[in-house]
């Protein structure tokens, strides 16, 4: 049976997040979930830097889930929870389930729900034609019970969860002296209500005897079973029928598939799937959980119900900073600060963009344009995004929107001292001795074009120089390696003070020093280009940057 995909939004921030793009997206999904009855959760595109880490715990809020791909999985797919059957069940009982449920492939399960193999409909039928084997019901240990359940029998003598694990099965006629002539120990033998018949077996120690009609067994029989240790199993039904059922009540693992077998994980990815099906011949696939255990079955018709992953993106809105696969989902809304980039869309989406400091600003507006409280715990968060994308109102991008939001959130936050507080959270983000450099590097990255080349700008800040100058001698070895990396033509690094609202920029890269030369009319100094008043990557060197490469290339 298909099962209903759960009504979710994921709102989502940029790769390498920052403080903004994290505080944002969890206050934006608290939003909504005051003002929509679909359920909208936060998520991020990349680790947490330092001082992020340090406003969730202040603030005693969890870190959102991390998500590298938004392409449509098989989750997202309204598959079929069939459940998964015993190896030990009978023919006739796996046809059956079939029939009814509307389907020709059973998973088959062990006992911990992992899954070992799988029945088709032609697996069932080709066994029941191709059987010549008198003692095949032993090979495949079968179960007494599967026989009882088979012919709508009843045990009248021994176990009924006992297994027939040796002899063949014979069909004991009329003529006696052809049943003294075919009858073997251990043989599983179909008769009649005839006693001499059912003596003859007897004599003989067979297994089993299945006596057809639905007639009564005389008292001595039944003794002299319960002797000699044979089953009796009474069916309504003649001999010719019960021959004919009886190899039915085979157990499916006989017959099941348990090589080369194709099978999904809940977390593949759609596009991979397709490619796998278009070259199996079956048309049913199992799928498992992250664990490994058996959840549903998916077919090639799934594929055509399958719902795109919706998000909302904040705090950006360029493809090359946005989370992998973004293409393949289907995005609701966009809220942003920054220049309009390269996204996309079908179809017409809501598109915020305004020119404040800081998405969260754009956001503590729309709680007040909707009527919505914010939160003590909320306040926090988009005041500590505010302070730290204007860098406490120090960046030429901050606005006195931003400066008044950040004001009205904090007297909710109960932040008595702002300045104060914003020293505590820079110096967090600024503690870089327990990271890598690497992770320095990659805490607050992004990359941009400018025609046919594409650059990539960090930016590390501090609250003091020395500080920047020990982290400097960390990253210049490493811009080359960041560069390949990235497949990058040139590399910046911002090393910014903001204290003193400087920054120094390392550069790599074929025509970098002369795009900054050209930028800003410096000269390079000490491995860097020191820029005073420049704090804001994204006004103050990205515009001069871009202009710079682009006449550059016009050369």
């Amino acid at each position: 049976m298909d099962f209903e995909q759960e009504n979710k939004v994921w709102v989502i921030g940029h790769k390498n997040p920052d403080t903004d793009s994290i505080c944002a997206a969890i206050a934006y999904a608290d939003l909504q979930n005051h003002l929509s009855e679909t359920k909208y959760e936060p998520k991020r595109a990349g680790n947490l830097n330092e001082e992020t880490k340090f406003v969730l715990r202040k603030f005693k809020k969890k870190a959102p889930a991390y998500v590298d791909d938004v392409r449509t999985q098989v989750k997202d797919i309204a598959f079929r929870r069939t459940i998964g059957v015993s190896s030990g069940i009978s023919l006739k009982r796996a046809w059956e389930i079939m029939t009814t449920s509307n389907v020709v492939t059973l998973p088959i399960v062990d006992d911990k729900n992992e899954f070992i193999g799988l029945i088709v409909n032609n697996d069932i039928a080709e066994s029941l034609m191709d059987v010549l084997d008198t003692e095949i019901l032993a090979e495949a240990r079968t179960p007494y019970q599967n026989m009882i359940e088979t012919l709508n029998g009843s045990v009248l003598v021994g176990n009924a969860h006992g297994l027939f694990i040796t002899g063949k099965v014979t069909v004991a006629a009329d003529s006696l002296p052809m049943a003294e002539e075919n009858i073997e120990q251990d043989d599983l033998v179909i008769l009649s209500d005839r006693e001499s018949m059912q003596k003859c077996a007897l004599k003989h120690n067979v297994s089993c005897m299945v006596v057809c009609g639905g007639t009564q067994v005389s008292k001595d029989i039944i003794v002299e079973a319960q002797d000699k240790e044979c089953v009796i199993i009474s069916t309504p039904y003649d001999t010719f029928t019960a021959s004919r059922l009886i190899m039915q009540s085979m157990p499916i693992k006989q017959c099941m598939r348990q090589r080369n077998l194709t099978k999904f994980v809940i977390e593949d990815v759609v596009d991979d799937v397709k490619e796998v099906m278009s070259k199996a011949r079956h048309r049913d696939f199992p799928i498992l959980d992250r664990d490994g255990k058996y959840i549903g079955m998916i077919s090639r018709r799934n594929l055509l119900n399958m719902q795109k992953k919706r998000v909302v993106l904040v705090d950006h809105n360029e493809k090359q900073q946005a989370v992998h696969g973004i293409d393949n989902a289907d995005i609701l809304g966009i809220i942003d600060h920054h220049k309009i980039g390269s996204l996309e869309t079908p179809v017409p989406v809501m598109f915020r963009n305004q020119p404040v400091g800081c998405t969260s600003t754009i956001i503590y507006q729309m709680y007040q344009e909707n009527g919505v409280k914010v939160s003590k715990q909320i306040a926090g968060l988009l005041c500590s995004a505010i302070i730290s994308d204007t860098l406490l109102f120090r960046s030429p991008t901050c606005t006195h929107l931003d400066q008044a939001a950040a004001a009205e959130l904090a007297k909710i936050a109960e932040i008595e001292n702002i300045e104060q507080y914003a020293a505590e959270m820079f110096r967090a983000g600024s503690n870089f001795k327990s990271k890598t450099t690497e992770e320095i590097c990659h805490q607050d990255f992004k990359t941009f074009n400018a025609g046919e080349i594409q650059f990539g700008v960090a930016q590390i800040s501090a609250m003091n120089r020395e500080e920047l100058d020990e982290i400097k001698e960390r990253v210049l070895p490493y811009q080359q390696e960041m560069m390949e990396e990235k497949q990058l033509q040139m590399m910046f690094i911002m090393l910014t003070d903001i204290f003193h609202e400087s920054t120094e920029l390392v550069c790599m890269g074929e025509g970098a020093d002369e795009a900054v030369e050209r930028a800003f009319h410096k000269q390079k100094m000490n491995d860097g280009f020191r820029l005073r008043g420049v704090v804001s990557r994204k006004k103050q060197l990205i515009p001069e940057l871009l202009d710079a490469i682009q006449s550059m290339q016009q050369m």
